[in-house]
């Protein structure tokens, strides 16, 4: 069980007010993060709405377009009921306070009908997204890909001739956007040494060791080997992303942050700025750095559900979006079949059930988007997660979601 699980049902956590986290001028030293312990508790509660008090980052700009309207058609929720994984009830408020959420919104058919922040966040407050960032990331891919400037199958050190010295030198965009790839990525958070360790030092989220030199993320990259025959099975693996976003920069020859600004964010109708955190070489952290406003992710999405458009400008190709709902469940298996047992991995998406075709975004300590696109059904829900995963709280958040999904 994870530290934080037996939290569910007791006490309401703490707001990072509420603990004192960066209280006071100045705050006390025991009272501020540092790079050892910024995005854990209790700091997290506080550093995930103030990435840019933390860390240099690269602005995505919006454009001079209108704000895309989210009309309202609000509806009470606090205290609808649905069935907890172990049974009995609970009500969406509890589950909210419970899985230490900072903001939830709900859309049905282009309406919000619920919207709510908490732990100070207000509809200004940008939020780290960590790993919905891929899914981000996959959707600019697929405008690229239809544009005719991506080759999904062309061996990836005909691309970027770089790679030709490590493992993605004969793996292609395919492999890496399903996360298929046979190259060795160590997933082990705040583990010393993990291959996700040395991307955390690389991208500054994370102290270097004493006497050795920062590397850069891609640096990085072209330390991993191939340990296995590509396309042969799904393993989440985040470096994936940074190595598609390493491969959209070089053909575009255009940063990351400007190309979701020119094909995504300017198109969405989005309200402000978003932004990526970078390395010390100015590299966008793909797979987990981006930040938005809780209603700039649900426009985000809204489109997404919408079959990529939103009104009646095309943002992502409709048929991009509808591949994200097919995947292959052969390969998909322990322990991501844990949280989605009839699901796969599709383009930095997940597939919540291949029947519904129903598909997330996700990352760690509880970041989700979740879109239905046959019933026009988002939900976004950012958190601050004692813990980088807790699966009881990845349950209690999808039965809670499915249940108002299912209600309307």
């Amino acid at each position: 069980m994870s530290r934080a699980a037996s939290t569910v049902g007791h006490d309401r956590p703490r707001t990072a007010r509420e603990l004192g986290i960066m209280q006071g001028f100045p705050p006390p030293p025991e009272k501020r993060p540092t790079l050892e312990n910024w995005d854990l508790p209790p700091f997290n509660r506080w550093s995930f709405q103030n990435i840019r008090s933390l860390f240099p980052t690269v602005g995505i700009n919006r454009g001079d377009g209108p704000v895309f309207d989210l009309p309202q058609a609000l509806r009470p929720f606090d205290d609808f009921r649905f069935e907890a994984p172990e049974g009995g009830e609970k009500t969406v408020a509890q589950c909210l306070s419970d899985t230490y959420t900072d903001a939830f919104l709900v859309l049905h058919k282009g309406k919000v009908l619920t919207g709510s922040y908490f732990n100070d966040m207000s509809p200004a407050t940008p939020h780290l997204s960590q790993s919905v960032a891929k899914s981000v990331v996959g959707a600019l891919i697929g405008i690229l890909h239809a544009d005719g400037v991506l080759d999904l199958g062309a061996p990836l050190g005909d691309l970027v001739p770089e790679l030709k010295r490590c493992g993605y030198k004969d793996a292609t965009l395919n492999h890496v956007l399903d996360m298929q790839s046979g190259v060795r990525f160590t997933e082990d958070y705040g583990i010393p040494g993990s291959d996700m360790t040395r991307i955390d030092i690389a991208s500054g989220w994370r102290p270097a060791r004493k006497g050795e030199i920062r590397p850069t993320i891609r640096d990085v990259i072209l330390t991993l080997p191939k340990v296995r025959d590509h396309g042969v099975i799904f393993e989440y693996r985040s470096i994936e992303t940074d190595v598609a976003a390493w491969v959209a920069e070089r053909v575009t020859g255009a940063s990351l942050a400007q190309l979701i600004s020119d094909r995504i964010w300017s198109r969405i109708g989005a309200e402000t700025e978003a932004f990526f955190t970078v390395d010390a070489a100015g590299t966008a952290l793909a797979d987990g750095g981006f930040n938005a406003t809780l209603r700039d992710y649900a426009r985000f999405a809204l489109m997404m559900a919408e079959g990529g458009k939103v009104g009646d400008r095309q943002v992502v190709p409709e048929t991009w979006v509808e591949s994200l709902r097919r995947g292959e469940a052969d390969k998909f298996g322990a322990p991501y079949t844990d949280l989605s047992p009839n699901g796969a991995y599709r383009r930095h998406w997940w597939i919540r059930d291949l029947g519904r075709g129903d598909f997330m975004a996700r990352g760690v300590f509880g970041q989700l988007l979740y879109i239905d696109p046959d019933n026009r059904f988002v939900a976004v829900k950012l958190s601050t997660w004692p813990d980088y995963l807790i699966p009881t709280f990845g349950q209690y958040e999808m039965r809670m979601i499915e249940a108002i999904r299912d209600s309307l």
